[in-house]
């Protein structure tokens, strides 16, 4: 990625911490020294690893906690709770067993707002997402449970390859994207805002306000719409909810921009991230590599 300037430090204010990181890589490595004698396999060690045992039982293991959404589902609603109980918006529904998307929302100004949900942004299943005909607001809701992800890395990869992408190429509009779970602010994953007491309570827990990104109002184009303005805050309804609610600070938005052009036949794209002018973080132009529709 030629030209590109990335302080992954600016993308998004938590981060994993070495200290963190270091003790999930010990562990992960005794886990692996001690594995033949875990359980009652009744193979010798070179039996234990020829078989495959560990690496099914770690692909197991990875599939049931990608497939639990009890966690995730049970997160946004009471978040979504919270908001109905402060008038902030009037109902909110599951829809994810049918559809597509995950929650409807409908807000004050009887607009409504869809969430997809997604987990930490730097696979390929974030770009699984159809934005509904009836959606005044799409926005996708990034909520990672692993504790030992990056999310510096996360963001920028699901932000800049993946969904800016898929905008761009297939024309799927996003209005706004939200970084928020169950782990921010806790040990694996420190939080600067709490440290200011910002953020509130969720049975008995803190939380502290969510990150918000920012998307063009409209799709890219090279030779119409290179550079489309990005919606301001007020104007997405959901996220200024959320904002409100939980006591965010301007700190707490990013506007994403989205740059395309043309390179004699290949199209181009850049992302900025942007705050108060100010660019956080951009990317060189890189081609396009998906089909345009």
């Amino acid at each position: 990625m030629a030209g590109t300037r990335i302080d992954k430090n600016k993308v998004i204010q938590c981060e994993l911490l070495p200290s963190i990181k270091k003790r999930i890589n010990d562990y992960a490595k005794a886990l692996v020294c001690q594995a033949p004698e875990i359980g009652d396999h009744g193979l010798s060690e070179l039996e234990f690893w020829r078989s495959g045992l560990f690496r099914s039982a770690v692909e197991s293991l990875r599939g049931t906690q990608a497939a639990s959404m009890a966690e995730k589902k049970g997160f946004i609603r009471e978040v979504l709770s919270r908001l109905q109980q402060s008038a902030r918006i009037n109902s909110f529904e599951f829809t994810g067993a049918g559809d597509r998307h995950d929650y409807q929302i409908e807000l004050p100004n009887n607009r409504k707002a869809i969430i997809e949900s997604k987990g930490c942004l730097d696979g390929n299943n974030s770009t699984v997402y159809t934005r509904p005909p009836n959606a005044d607001e799409f926005l996708i809701w990034s909520l990672c449970q692993n504790p030992g992800a990056d999310p510096k890395h996360n963001i920028w990869s699901g932000i800049h390859t993946r969904l800016g992408g898929k905008i761009i190429a297939e024309k799927e509009r996003v209005d706004a994207l939200i970084v928020w779970d169950m782990l921010c602010g806790s040990i694996g994953r420190p939080c600067p805002k709490t440290r200011t007491g910002a953020g509130l309570f969720l049975k008995g827990e803190e939380f502290p306000p969510p990150c918000i990104y920012l998307f063009p109002r409209t799709v890219p184009d090279p030779r119409n719409n290179p550079c489309p303005a990005v919606w301001k805050l007020h104007e997405v309804g959901l996220a200024s909810a959320l904002f409100a609610e939980f006591g965010g600070v301007p700190a707490d938005v990013i506007d994403v921009l989205l740059e395309v052009r043309m390179n004699g036949a290949n199209v181009e794209r850049k992302t900025r991230l942007m705050r108060n002018n100010e660019t956080l973080v951009e990317s060189g132009w890189t081609e396009l590599k998906r089909a345009s529709r």
